[in-house]
C-alpha cells in the first residue's frame, strides 16, 4: 500500500516543524497511521525555479486573476443589454446565472488541479470562461446570453460583481506549490492588489467601450488578455506532480474524478441558491412550491452527497476527513459568515452605496465614491496581513484582529442617521474592507497550514466554495430582508390607497433602481421613502453585524500551526 507523508489525522495539534520531529505517514486508503521503525529521507523538491521562471509562472496566472477583475466591465451592460433585446426584467439573471455556475464547479477545480495538474486545470478554466465570453458578445438572444454566461461561470473567469474564483483558485494552488507558506500571504496580498486594480477600471472602461463600441465588443475586448493568459500559462506553467500521479495514464486520471459526489455536490449548492435567488429576484413567496421544493431537493442531494463521500468516492471531491477536522471545519465556517457579511455591505448589491442613494438621496457617482476609502483599505489588508506573517510567522491573533475589526465596522453603519457627520459615512466601512481582506488571507493560510501537502488542493477548493456560498447567501438573505422591511415601512407609512402602486415599485429588486426614483416623488412621499430605506437598511446593517460577530466565533478554533 502507497503511503506519503504528512501529520496525524487524529492530533491537528501537533506543530508541523519541530526541532527533532518524528515522522509519520498515513495511507491514502485510509486514515491509519504508522509510524517507521528507521528515520526516511525526504523526497528530492520536484519543482526548482528560478526567480525569473517564477515571475513569468506569476505572470501568466495572476494576468487571469486581473482578467477576472475586469470582469466588472459587464456591471455596467446590464441596462443597455436589456433595453437591446426589450427584456429589462431578466438582465439580473445575466449575473445569477454566472454566479450559480461559478458557486457549483469551483470546489472541482481543486481536484482538478491534482488529476489534470496545474496547467491542464487552468487552461481548462481559461478555455471553458473564454468560450462563454466570446459567445457572450455573438448571442442572438437575452435567453442565450444567460446560458453563455453560465458556461463563462464553469470556467470561474471573473462576473461582474464576483471574484475570478476558479483562476484564483488554482492560482493559489499554484503559488502553494513555489512560495513558501511563511511568505505566501504577501504573495497572496499582491495577488488581491492586482485584482482590486482589474475591479476598479473595468466598470468606467466598460462604460466607454458601451459609448463608443457597443455592448458586444466589451466581450470581444477581454479575448487579447485571456490568448496572453494561455500562452504564458501553456509555456511557464510546467509544475511537476508526484510520479504516482505524475506518471498514470490518462484513463487512470479519469478514474480520480468523483462524479456522482461531483453531481451531488453541483445538486446540493446549486438548488440551495437558486431557491434563494429566486425568492429575492422574482418576489416569490417563501411557502410557493418552487421555493420549498428547491430547498427539499438540496437537503435530498446534501444527504446524498455525505453518503457518497464516506462510503463510494475512492477519491472523493471533498474528504469528510478533511472537513470534519478542528481547523479546516472551523475556516470553513468563519469563511462562509464573514463573506455573508462582507458581501451583504459593499458588494452585489451594493446595501452602503444604496444607503447613500436611497437616504442620502447622493448622486450615483458621489454614492459610489465612498468606496473607494474601502477599496484601498482592501489592497492594504492583505498585503499588511501577508506581511505580518511573513515577518512573525503567527496568524491566530491577526485572524482574531481582523474579524473583530470586521465587526466594529458593521456596528458603526447601524447607527448612521441623518445627524452622523460625513467622516463617519467616509471611514467607518474602511475597518471592514482591511479586516475582511486581512481574514481571508490569514485563514486560507490557516488552512494550507492545517493539512498535509496532498490535501493542499482539496483544501483550498472547500475554502473557496464556502466563500462563494456565503456570498451568494449573505446577498440573497440580505436582499430578502431588505424587500420585506421596505415594503412593510412604505405600506405603514404611505396610507393613500392611490399610492399602493408606488409603493410595491419602490421596494422590488433591483433597489437601485426603485431608489433612483425617490427624488422624482411628491414630497409627501419622499420622506416616507426615505425613512422606510433607512429602517430597513438599519434591519439589513444588524444581520451583517450578526454574521460578522459569527465570523469572529468560528475562527477561535483555529490552530496556531507554525509557518515554515
Amino acid at each position: 500500500m502507497p503511503f506519503v507523508q504528512g501529520s496525524s489525522s487524529s492530533d491537528d495539534t501537533v506543530p508541523l516543524l519541530k526541532d527533532s520531529p518524528p515522522t509519520y505517514y498515513r495511507s491514502v486508503d485510509d486514515d491509519d497511521v504508522v509510524e517507521p521503525s528507521s528515520p526516511i529521507e525526504d523526497p528530492p523538491l520536484l519543482n526548482n525555479f528560478s526567480n525569473v521562471d517564477v515571475a513569468w509562472i506569476l505572470a501568466g496566472l495572476w494576468s487571469a486573476v486581473f482578467l477576472g477583475a475586469l470582469g466588472t466591465i459587464v456591471a455596467t451592460l446590464l441596462t443597455p443589454i436589456g433595453s437591446d433585446f426589450n427584456k429589462s426584467n431578466q438582465a439580473s439573471y445575466i449575473g445569477t446565472s454566472y454566479l450559480l455556475s461559478l458557486c457549483c464547479f469551483t470546489p472541482l477545480y481543486g481536484r482538478l488541479a491534482d488529476i489534470l495538474g496545474r496547467k491542464g486545470a487552468m487552461l481548462l478554466a481559461l478555455f471553458l470562461f473564454g468560450s462563454g465570453t466570446v459567445i457572450c458578445g455573438m448571442v442572438p438572444s437575452m435567453e442565450t446570453l444567460i446560458l453563455a454566461r453560465a458556461l463563462a461561470g464553469m470556467g470561474g473567469g471573473g462576473q461582474s460583481l464576483h471574484h475570478s474564483f476558479a483562476h484564483l483558485l488554482v492560482s493559489t494552488i499554484v503559488v502553494t506549490d513555489l512560495i513558501p507558506l511563511k511568505q505566501r500571504g504577501l504573495y497572496q496580498g499582491m495577488a488581491n492588489i492586482l485584482f482590486g486594480l482589474g475591479a476598479g477600471i473595468g466598470g468606467p472602461l466598460g462604460g466607454w467601450i458601451n459609448d463608443v463600441f457597443g455592448w458586444r465588443s466589451a466581450f470581444f475586448f477581454q479575448a487579447p488578455l485571456l490568448i496572453f493568459s494561455a500562452i504564458l500559462v501553456t509555456w511557464k506553467v510546467n509544475i511537476q506532480l508526484p510520479s504516482d500521479v505524475q506518471d498514470q495514464p490518462l484513463y487512470e486520471k479519469l478514474r480520480r474524478i468523483d462524479v456522482l459526489g461531483s453531481f451531488t455536490l453541483v445538486g446540493t449548492v446549486g438548488c440551495l441558491l437558486l431557491g434563494f435567488s429566486l425568492k429575492t429576484t422574482e418576489e416569490i413567496a417563501w411557502s410557493h412550491p418552487l421555493i420549498y421544493g428547491l430547498f427539499v431537493a438540496s437537503f435530498i442531494c446534501g444527504v446524498l452527497f455525505i453518503f457518497v463521500e464516506k462510503y463510494w468516492a475512492p477519491f472523493p471531491v471533498m474528504p469528510l476527513h478533511l472537513i470534519t477536522r478542528r481547523t479546516p471545519f472551523a475556516v470553513s465556517l468563519s469563511n462562509l459568515f464573514a463573506s455573508m457579511a462582507a458581501f451583504s455591505m459593499v458588494k452585489i448589491l451594493y446595501n452602503v452605496p444604496l444607503y447613500f442613494s436611497a437616504v442620502k438621496l447622493y448622486s450615483a457617482a458621489s454614492s459610489g465614491s465612498h468606496l473607494l476609502p474601502h477599496s484601498v483599505a482592501i489592497s492594504c489588508g492583505s498585503v499588511a496581513a501577508g506581511w505580518m506573517m511573513r515577518r512573525t510567522g503567527k496568524l491566530y491573533t491577526l485572524t482574531l484582529a481582523a474579524a473583530a475589526s470586521s465587526i466594529c465596522a458593521n456596528v458603526l453603519v447601524i447607527f448612521w442617521n441623518e445627524n452622523t457627520s460625513q467622516w463617519h459615512l467616509w471611514l467607518d466601512i474602511v475597518p471592514q474592507g482591511f479586516g475582511m481582506a486581512s481574514f481571508i488571507t490569514t485563514t486560507l493560510i490557516a488552512m494550507i497550514a492545517g493539512v498535509i501537502k496532498e490535501d493542499m488542493s482539496v483544501a483550498t477548493g472547500i475554502t473557496y466554495l464556502f466563500r462563494t456560498t456565503g456570498q451568494v447567501l449573505g446577498v440573497s438573505l440580505s436582499g430578502a430582508i431588505l424587500q420585506a422591511v421596505l415594503l412593510q415601512k412604505l405600506r405603514m407609512r404611505i396610507q393613500d390607497p392611490r399610492s399602493a402602486e408606488t409603493s410595491s415599485r419602490l421596494s422590488l429588486p433591483p433597489f437601485s433602481h426603485s431608489a433612483e426614483s425617490i427624488r422624482d416623488l411628491d414630497p409627501q412621499w419622499k420622506k416616507a421613502a426615505v425613512d422606510s430605506y433607512a429602517d430597513a437598511l438599519r434591519a439589513v446593517f444588524i444581520f451583517q453585524a450578526a454574521m460578522a460577530f459569527l465570523a469572529f466565533l468560528t475562527c477561535l478554533p483555529i490552530e496556531e500551526n507554525p509557518l515554515p
